[in-house]
């Protein structure tokens, strides 16, 4: 079951991702002066007074314009529309009725979903008329409103929650896998071929994708949120541009899911690019897999990407080729997805805790720093997602980061939590870490 949807289409500049930010009380969907930013179909969920909906913010649609991406943009905003209970067509009320809001009317106009028009940009009370113009759309009478300035939301949403069906029943908790890595990779590939349709626009040109765009479905009877993300560059590179905000997002995915698998090339190994991105998703605290795509053209060896992956990452995750074009690997990489969620998720009963506490230390003798040796006497968890495990000691001033390091991977040997971000409190008697 799921919320109803609300497709938000129009002219290209029109303010439609600001509108859906503005609707939503969030700042999900990328906005920026330069017009053309939004591509795929990024869905957000919104609230107005009890009601629960999603906003489906869409590329802008010139029915004029010729080529492969604007066609790719078409096609998003008919599946959008296709698959919602409501259409909100937007349109520049100080741009005045033009013939490309007149296309787009006459294409939603009939179909098979009702539309409220949006007359956007209207910044000032005194130039509410401006959205009289737009009756001639046929499309009832037009709302004016301001995305920048909040003018009119309030009725206009007032509209759509009165326009939508009855929201469906609560959703049972997602999984959020998201897809992150460098540009071109093949991140949008591989998630168009989980699903099994064109969900986001592939194209061979690197930044295609520039927003994280979710998708819920369900895979081996899981209910899983699938997230697409902008490929991340060094924030350097990318500083003044629209894909810094688009960066922005991918990392801010990272930290909202509960696995990221980090694509790469497999014609390129492992990179340090890679690492980098692996890096970052474990200080969001995000357990980790990578998947090395595009396995059917390449001979890299994956016992190399194995090895590299384990003396480079902390949380030595899991390495896994796959291929989006001839779909192999996927199935095992979802089930290996799911069950890392599951052990990140995990609890350690306080006893086994323990045992393996007293086998450590008689294994290897904790060290001694001037003379006096590190004692450790209990061991427990007390938190999940990821796990948070806290070490009483005698003196934390004796705990090396060698130990420390030997500790956790016994700890990840231990419970399968290779890709599982560990945090480790050690705490003396009197509480200080």
């Amino acid at each position: 079951m799921r919320r109803p949807k609300v497709a938000v289409v129009g002219y290209p500049n029109v303010g439609k991702s600001t509108l859906v930010n503005r609707l939503s009380g969030t700042r999900e969907a990328v906005v920026h002066e330069q017009s053309g930013v939004t591509r795929d179909r990024k869905e957000v969920d919104a609230d107005w007074n009890g009601v629960p909906f999603t906003l489906v913010d869409t590329g802008g649609v010139d029915l004029a314009e010729e080529g492969e991406l604007y066609d790719a943009v078409r096609r998003q905003a008919r599946a959008a529309i296709e698959e919602a209970e409501l259409a909100l067509l937007v349109v520049d009320a100080r741009a005045g009725l033009r013939p490309g809001d007149a296309e787009l009317a006459a294409a939603v106009r009939g179909g098979p979903v009702p539309v409220i028009v949006a007359a956007n940009k209207v910044d000032d009370p005194r130039q509410t008329g401006l959205a009289a113009e737009f009756y001639g759309l046929g499309l009832g009478d037009p709302v004016a409103v301001s995305a920048t300035q909040g003018l009119g939301t309030g009725d206009l949403l007032d509209l759509v929650v009165r326009r939508l069906p009855a929201a469906a029943a609560a959703e049972e908790e997602a999984v959020r896998l998201a897809l992150i890595g460098r540009p071109n990779v093949g991140k949008s590939s591989l998630l168009n071929r989980l699903l099994g349709e064109e969900r986001v626009i592939v194209t061979p040109t690197a930044g295609t994708t520039r927003d994280a765009i979710d998708t819920r479905v369900e895979l081996d009877g899981r209910a899983v949120v699938l997230v697409d993300t902008a490929g991340l560059r060094r924030r350097t590179k990318v500083a003044g541009t629209v894909d810094y905000y688009a960066q922005l997002r991918s990392e801010r995915a990272a930290e909202r899911a509960t696995v990221a698998v980090v694509v790469c090339d497999a014609v390129d190994g492992v990179t340090t690019e890679d690492l980098r991105v692996a890096e970052m998703a474990m200080r969001k605290k995000c357990a980790t897999l990578i998947a090395l795509n595009k396995w059917d053209v390449t001979r890299t060896e994956l016992d190399d990407a194995k090895a590299r992956v384990a003396r480079k990452l902390r949380q030595r995750p899991q390495v896994l080729a796959v291929s989006a074009r001839t779909g192999r690997g996927l199935k095992r990489l979802v089930a290996e997805a799911l069950s890392l969620a599951e052990r990140s998720a995990g609890w350690i009963q306080t006893a086994e805790l323990n045992r393996f506490l007293a086998d450590l230390q008689a294994v290897r003798e904790p060290p001694a720093v001037r003379g006096k040796r590190l004692r450790m006497y209990y061991m427990a968890q007390f938190e999940t997602s990821p796990p948070r495990l806290a070490v009483q000691v005698n003196d934390r001033r004796l705990v090396t980061r060698d130990y420390a390091y030997f500790l956790e991977n016994r700890l990840r040997e231990r419970w399968r939590l290779e890709g599982v971000p560990l945090v480790i409190d050690f705490r003396t008697s009197g509480g200080r870490r």
